[in-house]
């Protein structure tokens, strides 16, 4: 019965292809929210995916100091918009709770920013929601308050953290043909006469949709070109924004992607058990992720009323702030496997061939704010 079926058994994939066989193709997005967040069977509602025993592992996980700097730099940023006194200190997507513990940690140089902060964490995932209060319970008891939404967190004065969040947002694709732009969609494979659901990348019939995705400045890319946009990605941007705009808040996000403006290219990936995977297949088994369009999420967020700083890369953010003398700190007193480790967890957090170029940051801000100097690392 349908009742009795389980995350593994192939159970979304079939409840994909009956509706695709009611209302037709997919779009990507709607495949991508489906395997990610469907109550019963979505990918981040049933497990934790983090670390060597999951599927992928964040910087949060790689070393203590990315937490640990992400803190100092929420530190910093609210001492310089004047300490608002009370203010939320959120987190979008925490994860295990992991770079939030190491943020609170660091935190404590300031006490005043620990007595007055009140952490909200964004997070729809049960599985998650327990791990993040097993992190943190040890540092705020039972202060901690979890949201489905970021718009269900109070007004007020807001320090928002954003670590690979938006990169697991849905997306939509658009291809170029030689009769003009249509939306990529997720349809059955027509010979699908077994137990198992086959998923395959149709274009949609007309092109109307696809047409007007497309951003201008691609709009006369070469035949054969995809696009990507993410109307969820801009819709967060925006809500962030109008809530900086509304009272004194700085936000900072953290992603893999592109800097300068919609680019063409298909990066749309799926991971599993740390190696890609098919992106159709499986779903709900597997992570979906597609690249950051950085210069779109700053746009979305100056619409919704605040400014914008960056994007900078990783590498360079993370030397700004201070990771190599903290990394040469940790191993001046640890074994010398254990700064073995700091030293590879350096490398990895901050080389360009590694997390250092690929991974960006976006600072947001309320209007007015930080007009001496940017805030720290841009």
């Amino acid at each position: 019965m349908a009742g009795e079926e389980s995350a593994g058994d192939g159970a979304l994939a079939r409840l994909l292809a009956r509706r695709i066989l009611i209302d037709g193709p997919l779009s990507v997005g709607a495949f991508m929210a489906e395997a990610l967040g469907h109550p019963r069977f979505g990918y981040y509602m049933r497990r934790d995916p983090f670390g060597s025993g999951g599927d992928f592992t964040t910087a949060p996980e790689i070393s203590q100091m990315f937490g640990e700097l992400v803190g100092l730099w929420c530190v910093d940023s609210w001492a310089r918009l004047g300490g608002p006194g009370p203010f939320h200190l959120v987190e979008l997507g925490p994860g295990r709770g992991t770079l939030m513990a190491d943020a609170l940690r660091a935190a404590a140089v300031l006490p005043l920013f620990r007595d007055n902060a009140t952490v909200h964490l964004v997070e729809t995932s049960p599985a998650l929601r327990e791990r993040q209060r097993q992190a943190l319970q040890p540092i705020l008891g039972d202060a901690i308050q979890w949201h489905d939404r970021l718009e269900d967190v109070p007004d007020g004065p807001t320090i928002l953290i954003a670590n690979e969040f938006f990169d697991a947002l849905p997306i939509r694709q658009v291809q170029k043909t030689n009769h003009g732009w249509f939306e990529r969609l997720v349809d059955l494979e027509p010979d699908n006469s077994g137990s198992d659901p086959r998923f395959r990348f149709v274009l949609e019939a007309f092109g109307s949709s696809g047409s007007r995705l497309v951003p201008d400045a691609l709009r006369d890319a070469p035949e054969g070109s995809v696009v990507e946009v993410s109307p969820a990605s801009q819709a967060v941007a925006r809500t962030i924004g109008a809530r900086l705009a509304a009272a004194p808040g700085a936000a900072l996000a953290i992603d893999y992607g592109h800097a300068h403006g919609p680019a063409v290219g298909d990066t749309l990936q799926a991971l599993r058990r740390h190696a890609f995977a098919p992106v159709l297949a499986a779903p709900g088994e597997a992570d979906l992720t597609a690249h950051v369009d950085f210069a779109a999420i700053a746009a979305a967020a100056k619409e919704g009323g605040a400014r914008s700083f960056g994007p900078v890369e990783q590498g360079e953010w993370l030397t700004r702030l201070g990771i190599r003398q903290r990394a040469a700190a940790l191993a001046a007193k640890a074994r010398p496997d254990q700064a073995r480790d700091i030293g590879s967890a350096l490398d990895r957090l901050i080389d360009p061939a590694q997390m250092g170029r690929l991974f960006k940051l976006v600072a947001l801000a309320t209007p007015g704010a930080f007009a001496d100097a940017p805030p720290a690392g841009f």
